[in-house]
């Protein structure tokens, strides 16, 4: 007994005896390790450029392959799945795969493992097995609903795809893209924020203030249908609320915070206390991603938005988008490709630029592009038939309107068409042909 990722593993079998390592080793995330186990870390990595962000369970794996370099050994672990989602892809598998010739051998894609603990929740779970041997026989890959499938490699992201490692791009792939960033930081400690109430009072005292309140929309007021607005004083006079003690004082509270602040840039903005630190709001209108969103949804809520609308930085802008980007982005092809390579925050999907900047888009002919842009109108159609129901309400499976769902299956079928992807095609497969088209893509650009 010991610390098994400090302990010399030779010095308890050596590995010329040993045909077969097992294991279920301990899931921990990043932001949740331990002084020690952050240690351990530093010591089974230390050959590794980046590791800081990886699930600590993920040091079995560099410790079993380090062990394993040079035998015939075999090795199979359960392990949290975030180790095959997000950044963690290319973080651990490519120097895995390229440094120490590890081979996934055969994987058992996420399912739930419930445990028999009353208080404990569902954990995301892989199994993968894997050697630093040679190895030429066909792989094993075992989906969700328990069917295997012989193939010929399993990726990092447990595919039967080409071996890819998504990177963080400052722009897409594909040439003439619209650009997606974050929106507007106020880091303000909410002083620059304002409820339904806060608004209307103040505009009830000073009736000129409403021409600088706008609606300010985050991820949780744009999926809940919640109201909030915001103080944007960018452009605007100071003559025009110097006067109103409620924006001074609000004003002075932001200023402090920013002083406190351990970031030098945001303790510098504390000498523009009126404007928002990070300002990234379009001209036109445009449409939102929200960073988080629940992994029960089978389409991540979006939606267009007027430009008077500050967005917040928990959602993800895409500027001067249409219709047709709007019906893509989706679409069932775009939503299996972010669940596959987006991060995660628990099991919720955790979206950023680095899944839409690497998303392969399709070539559609011109009758194609104007299907899914009737496709996409009428998922916004069907969405307006239910007004007074939240994006929340209206997208969980259990809740979605007849309407909504036949709108969104319609649009699905026009984009894998423009894709000429099959539509008897399982999300996996679809991912895997997308795979292919981001290596070309990539190739391309080299």
């Amino acid at each position: 007994e010991g610390n098994a990722l400090r302990i010399d593993w030779e010095t308890v079998v050596p590995k010329d005896k040993l045909s077969y390592i097992m294991g279920n080793p301990p899931f921990v995330g990043h932001q949740w390790r331990k002084k020690e186990q952050v240690d351990d870390m530093d010591i089974v990595f230390s050959d590794f450029a980046k590791y800081g962000k990886l699930d600590y369970v993920a040091s079995w794996y560099k410790k079993a392959a380090d062990y394993m370099q040079n035998t015939s050994i075999f090795a199979a672990f359960v392990s949290t799945n975030s180790i095959v989602q997000g950044e963690s892809v290319s973080t651990m598998w490519e120097p895995l795969f390229t440094l120490k010739k590890l081979t996934i051998v055969f994987a058992w894609q996420t399912f739930k493992w419930v445990s028999e603990a009353v208080d404990m929740a569902a954990v995301h779970c892989v199994i993968i097995g894997f050697t630093c041997s040679d190895y030429h026989d066909k792989r094993k890959l075992y989906d969700v609903n328990e069917k295997v499938r012989e193939v010929d490699y399993i990726n990092g992201y447990l595919l039967d795809a080409p071996n890819i490692f998504i990177q963080n791009r400052s722009q897409s792939l594909n040439a003439g893209m619209p650009k997606m960033s974050k929106g507007s930081q106020p880091t303000d400690g909410g002083n620059l924020i304002l409820s339904q109430e806060e608004r209307d009072d103040l505009v009830k005292k000073y009736p000129e203030s409403q021409q600088f309140i706008r609606r300010y929309l985050g991820a949780d007021d744009f999926i809940n249908n919640k109201i909030r607005y915001c103080l944007w004083l960018k452009g605007v006079s100071p003559s025009l609320y110097y006067h109103i003690p409620e924006i001074q004082n609000r004003l002075k509270k932001v200023v402090e915070l920013r002083k406190n602040s351990p970031t030098k840039s945001v303790q510098q903005d504390s000498e523009i206390p009126a404007l928002f630190t990070q300002i990234r709001q379009p001209e036109t209108d445009y449409l939102v991603v929200p960073e988080v969103s629940s992994e029960k949804r089978v389409y991540i809520p979006i939606g267009f938005m007027d430009k008077s609308i500050i967005c917040s930085n928990l959602l993800y802008i895409l500027h001067d988008a249409n219709m047709y980007y709007f019906g893509v982005l989706t679409s069932i092809v775009h939503m299996a490709w972010a669940r596959t390579v987006c991060g995660r925050l628990k099991s919720d999907y955790r979206y950023t630029p680095a899944v839409y900047n690497n998303f392969p888009w399709c070539n559609p002919s011109d009758s194609q592009r104007l299907r899914i842009e009737q496709t996409a109108q009428a998922i916004l159609d069907a969405r307006a038939l239910s007004p007074e129901c939240s994006l929340a309400m209206l997208y969980d499976p259990k809740n979605m309107t007849p309407e909504l769902r036949k709108a969104h299956q319609n649009n699905d079928r026009a984009v894998m068409d423009a894709y000429g992807f099959p539509r008897n095609l399982s999300e996996m497969d679809v991912v895997a042909r997308l795979m292919e088209m981001y290596q070309e893509l990539v190739g391309s650009r080299q």
